[in-house]
C-alpha cells in the first residue's frame, strides 16, 4: 500500500499551484463570462488528467473556452471539426509513398492533429462511428497504432470535445465505451444577465481581450502528480462507492430509484474519476484534502454519461438528474 505523505508536507507546494491556479482563472475569466462552474469542472478535469465532454447549444462559448484554455495553460492545441464526411486517416494521420532524388521510393508517416497536448474535437457526434472510435486508443492508452506501428502522443494529452444537443438530424450518439473515457460531461447553460451585459461591453468595442499564459505544460503535469499525492479520508471513499455502486441497478447495494429506472450503470472507471476530481477540486479551492460535498457537487458530471435511462423511465418522463438527485442525497 501507498504510504500517505504527511498533510504538512505538500502545503508549500498546494500554496504555489493554489496561487498559480488562481492566475490561470482569472485569466480564462477575462475573455469567458459567466461559467465559473464550467470552467471550473474544465480545470478539474485538466488537473485529474482526463478528458472533458462539453454539451451546449451554439453559442455559448463551448469553441472560445477550449481555445482559451490552450493558450492559457501553455499547450499545443489544434482543432477538428467533426463531420461525416472526416474519415480516421483525417485525425491520426497517414502514410504518402515518396520518392528521392535517386529515385528510391519510401513510406513517410505525416502525422495527423491527434499528435498535440490539447485536441478540440468540435462537435464530435457529426462524425461517423468509425472515426469516432479512431479516438478511442488515444484517449485510453495515449497513443496510437498506424501503418503497423504503435507511436506514442505527446504528453500531457487531453481531448475537449464539444456536443450540440439539440441539432440532432446527420449526427451519431456517442459509443457507451467512448463516453466512459471523458472523466466528466459538463453541461454549458445560459450565462446569467449580468455576465451577458459584460460579455456584450467587452466583445464588442475597438479592442476585445485576448488569454494570456498563466501556466506552463511542465507545471501542468506536476499538478497531476501532485493531485494523485493528496490524501483522501476514509468518510470520503465510502462516500464515492455509495455513490457509484448504488447506481448499478440490481446488484448489491443499489438503490432502488436506480433499479426501478436505469438499464445499467457506472462501471469502476467512474470510481476512479470521482476520487481523482474530487482530490482537484479541493485543490482548486486551496484545500488540503476533499470532502464528500466534493463527492455531492461532482456527482452529476462524472455519472451522467455513464448510466443509461430504462425505455420505461423515458416512457415515464424520467429524467437523469432525479436519478442523480436520489443518488446524492444517499450519501448524506
Amino acid at each position: 500500500m501507498n504510504e500517505v505523505p504527511p498533510v504538512d508536507s505538500l502545503m508549500p507546494e498546494v500554496e504555489a499551484l493554489t496561487e498559480r491556479l488562481a492566475r490561470a482563472r482569472a485569466a480564462i475569466g477575462r475573455v469567458i463570462f459567466g461559467q465559473e462552474a464550467v470552467v471550473e469542472r474544465t480545470l478539474v478535469t485538466l488537473l485529474s488528467g482526463g478528458h472533458l465532454l462539453l454539451v451546449g447549444v451554439p453559442g455559448l462559448g463551448k469553441t472560445k473556452l477550449v481555445e482559451a484554455l490552450g493558450t492559457v495553460m501553455g499547450l499545443d492545441a489544434r482543432r477538428v471539426q467533426f463531420t461525416p464526411d472526416l474519415m480516421p486517416a483525417d485525425i491520426l494521420g497517414s502514410e504518402v509513398l515518396e520518392e528521392d532524388a535517386h529515385g528510391r521510393r519510401a513510406f513517410r508517416f505525416i502525422e495527423g492533429p491527434v499528435f498535440t497536448q490539447l485536441l478540440m474535437a468540435d462537435e464530435i457526434n457529426r462524425a461517423s462511428p468509425r472515426t469516432q472510435s479512431a479516438l478511442l486508443q488515444a484517449m485510453q492508452e495515449h497513443k496510437v497504432a498506424v501503418g503497423g506501428r504503435v507511436l506514442p502522443l505527446p504528453a500531457p494529452f487531453y481531448v475537449l470535445a464539444t456536443q450540440n444537443p439539440i441539432e440532432q438530424e446527420g449526427t451519431y450518439p456517442l459509443p457507451e465505451a467512448q463516453l466512459d473515457r471523458f472523466l466528466l460531461e459538463v453541461e454549458v447553460d445560459y450565462p446569467d444577465v449580468a455576465a451577458e451585459r459584460a460579455m456584450l461591453l467587452a466583445t464588442t468595442g475597438a479592442a476585445e481581450a485576448r488569454p494570456e499564459a498563466a501556466m506552463t505544460s511542465a507545471e501542468l503535469m506536476a499538478a497531476q502528480a501532485l493531485i494523485r499525492r493528496i490524501p483522501v479520508g476514509a468518510q470520503v471513499v465510502d462516500a464515492i462507492l455509495r455513490l457509484v455502486r448504488g447506481a448499478r441497478p440490481g446488484t448489491e447495494g443499489a438503490l432502488a430509484e436506480a433499479t426501478a429506472h436505469l438499464s445499467w450503470g457506472p462501471g469502476p472507471r467512474a470510481a476512479q474519476a470521482l476520487m481523482l476530481a474530487c482530490r482537484a477540486r479541493a485543490l482548486l479551492d486551496g484545500r488540503l484534502a476533499p470532502s464528500v460535498d466534493d463527492v455531492r457537487a461532482l456527482a452529476e458530471p462524472v455519472l451522467r454519461h455513464r448510466m443509461a435511462l430504462s425505455f420505461a423511465a423515458r416512457a415515464d418522463g424520467v429524467r437523469m438528474d432525479e436519478v442523480v438527485a436520489a443518488l446524492r442525497a444517499s450519501i448524506g
